[in-house]
C-alpha cells in the first residue's frame, strides 16, 4: 500500500496499478479515434477527454461494482473505467453491428446497464435529472447503490442542474455529483459563463456539501469521491464535487481550439494525471519505469485489437435500419 496517502479500504496495490494501465487505455481509445474521425472512418461527432483521464478512473475506482453512473457527451473515459467492452466501444463508433448499440448511435449513447453505465448522453446536462432519478429508485426500494453523476462545467449552468440538485437534497437521495470543469464550455472560458470561483460554491444553495478538487490527482479524486458517495450510501444524502481539469483536444472535432492560448496548453500538459500518477507508483516502490512501459505498451495493444475488432465486424444490414429506434 501506498505509504504516504491514504486509500479507501478497498483499494488494493494491484487496483493502484491496473488503474494505472486503465489511464492509458482511456487515452489511446481518445487518440486512436482521434485518428480515424480525420480519416473519414468514424462519422457522426466526438468529443474526447484526453488529459481528463484521472478524473473519471478515480472517480469510478470509489465505486462498488452495484453502485451505477450516468456519463456525459465527453464520456469514453467514464465508459471505459465502469468496465465497458472497448471492442464494442470501438465497433459502435465504426458504425458496426457488433457495437454497443449496433452501429447505431456513435459515440454520445453508449451505454452498459449490466455494468451499471445508463449511458452517455447528447443533451448537455441531460444526464443530471436521470442520476437523480435512478437514486430515487435505489432509495424507494432499498437498491443499496449510489449513482455518480458526470457533467462538465457548462452543464452548471443549465436548469437541469439546478432542479436536480434541489430534488436529490429535498428527498436525501444517494447520488454524488461530479463537475468535471475542463474550464472551457465549447469556446467559452468557465470566467465568462460564471460569477463564482468554484461551481462547488453552489452545493450551499441545496444545503449539501460542495468540494474542489485537483482533477489531474487521481488519489485526490478517489478519496473525496469514496468518502461522499460513503456518506449517500450511509443515508446521509447527496454532495457535490468539483474536478479541476483540462481537454488537450477541442470541444469535439470541428474545433481548432483558437480561443485559448499554446501557452496555457503546455501548462496543463505538464500537470499530466497519468505522469503523476506514474511518479507516485514509482516512488512508493509499486512500478519501475520498465514495469510501467510495459503496462503503457498492453494499453496500446488493446486498443490496436479493439480496432482490428471494429474494422472486421459487419456493418447493420438494412433489414434492421427501422429496429430499436422506438422503445
Amino acid at each position: 500500500m501506498l505509504s504516504t496517502v491514504k486509500l479507501p479500504p478497498h483499494i488494493t496495490d494491484e487496483k493502484l496499478i491496473s488503474l494505472y494501465k486503465e489511464m492509458w487505455v482511456i487515452r489511446y481509445f481518445d487518440e486512436k479515434v482521434d485518428q480515424f474521425f480525420a480519416k473519414g472512418m468514424i462519422h457522426g461527432t466526438t468529443h474526447l477527454c484526453v488529459g481528463q483521464e484521472a478524473s473519471s478512473a478515480g472517480a469510478i475506482a470509489a465505486l462498488k461494482d452495484i453502485d451505477q453512473i450516468t456519463s456525459t457527451h465527453r464520456g469514453h473515459g467514464h465508459c471505459i473505467s465502469k468496465g465497458a467492452d472497448v471492442n464494442r466501444m470501438m465497433a459502435e463508433l465504426f458504425g458496426r453491428e457488433t457495437g454497443y448499440c449496433k452501429g447505431k448511435g456513435g459515440s454520445m449513447h453508449i451505454a452498459d446497464l449490466e455494468k451499471g453505465n445508463l449511458g452517455a448522453n447528447g443533451i448537455v446536462g441531460g444526464g443530471i435529472p436521470l442520476a437523480v432519478g435512478a437514486a430515487l429508485t435505489s432509495k424507494m426500494k432499498a437498491k443499496g447503490y449510489v449513482v455518480l453523476c458526470f457533467f462538465g462545467d457548462g452543464a452548471s449552468n443549465e436548469g437541469s442542474f439546478h432542479e436536480a440538485l434541489n430534488l436529490a437534497s429535498i428527498w436525501n437521495l444517494p447520488v454524488v455529483f461530479i463537475c468535471e470543469n475542463n474550464l472551457y464550455g465549447m469556446s467559452g472560458s468557465v470566467k465568462e459563463m460564471t460569477n463564482i470561483q468554484n461551481i462547488a460554491d453552489r452545493a450551499s444553495s441545496y444545503g449539501i456539501p460542495g468540494k474542489v478538487v485537483d482533477g489531474t490527482d487521481i488519489i485526490e479524486i478517489m478519496n473525496s469521491v469514496y468518502e461522499a458517495v460513503e456518506k449517500a450510501r450511509e443515508g446521509n444524502g447527496p454532495a457535490l464535487i468539483e474536478a479541476k481539469t483540462y481537454r488537450w483536444k477541442g470541444h469535439s472535432k470541428s474545433d481548432a481550439k483558437k480561443y485559448r492560448t499554446r501557452e496555457e496548453e503546455a501548462e496543463w500538459r505538464e500537470k499530466d494525471g497519468i505522469k503523476k500518477f506514474k511518479e507516485l507508483l514509482i516512488q512508493e516502490g509499486l512500478l519501475t519505469e520498465e514495469k510501467a512501459q510495459a503496462l503503457q505498451q498492453e494499453a496500446k495493444q488493446e486498443i490496436e485489437e479493439a480496432v482490428t475488432f471494429a474494422e472486421n465486424s459487419p456493418e447493420p444490414s438494412l433489414d434492421s435500419l427501422l429496429e430499436d429506434v422506438y422503445a
